[in-house]
């Protein structure tokens, strides 16, 4: 199957940013959509299209802070890069730390954008490679013990560490150690990289 062209994928509710940084992604010949709000971007959101997502921190209705947590839940992998005002820069700092690949502080320079958007989709494009197909994920996933799948269904479902101990009656430290052997076999870089590859290989319709 032919590889898909990656699309840069922007979402604020001014309507100029949008269309100045439409038209700075075409003129080094990316492809860019944009979006007023993240309830009109999650409409159109299609989880098998590659590219990488430059998303304000404030906007009305749903924040920034709030799509990339709900991205997360739905086993995005996509990655973000936040636009935000001088104030925001804490909020930004907050969403790194979600999993979130940068921030740009307003006023930006342009070529300071688009190399994290050059970065942000060679990432991308490394973790859809490491998805790999239907057929390796299942044999990952068959590679784990039990326990370890018990772990991972638990972990899928984003439940912290202390709620799968106290669940499965096994000490905080055993999970972790499990958690741990589950990324390793997965050879997922994260936890929605984690999710992504269960629901591609559709372990999920199997339980119960």
């Amino acid at each position: 199957m032919t590889e898909r062209k990656p699309t840069v994928f922007i979402v604020d509710d001014d309507v100029g940013v949008l269309d100045s940084m439409k038209f700075l992604m075409r003129s080094v010949g990316l492809d860019a959509e944009t979006y007023q709000s993240a309830h009109e971007f999650l409409e159109a959101l299609d989880l098998e299209r590659p590219g990488c997502l430059v998303l304000d921190v404030r906007m009305p209705e749903m924040s920034g802070l709030e799509l990339q947590e709900r991205l997360v839940s739905m086993g995005s992998i996509l990655p973000i890069i936040f636009i935000t005002a001088h104030g925001d820069v804490p909020m930004a700092v907050q969403a790194v730390k979600a999993g979130a690949v940068d921030f740009v502080q307003k006023p930006f320079r342009d070529q300071d954008l688009i190399d994290k958007i050059q970065g942000a989709l060679q990432q991308d494009a490394q973790r859809r490679r490491q998805l790999g197909d239907r057929a390796d994920i299942i044999e990952r996933i068959e590679s784990l013990t039990p326990r370890e799948l018990e772990v991972m269904n638990w972990v899928v479902e984003g439940k912290p560490n202390k709620v799968i101990a106290h669940s499965l009656g096994i000490s905080q430290r055993t999970v972790e150690i499990h958690r741990a052997r589950v990324m390793e076999k997965m050879r997922a870089e994260s936890v929605p990289h984690l999710v992504q590859m269960v629901i591609r290989s559709g372990a999920t319709e199997d339980e119960p």
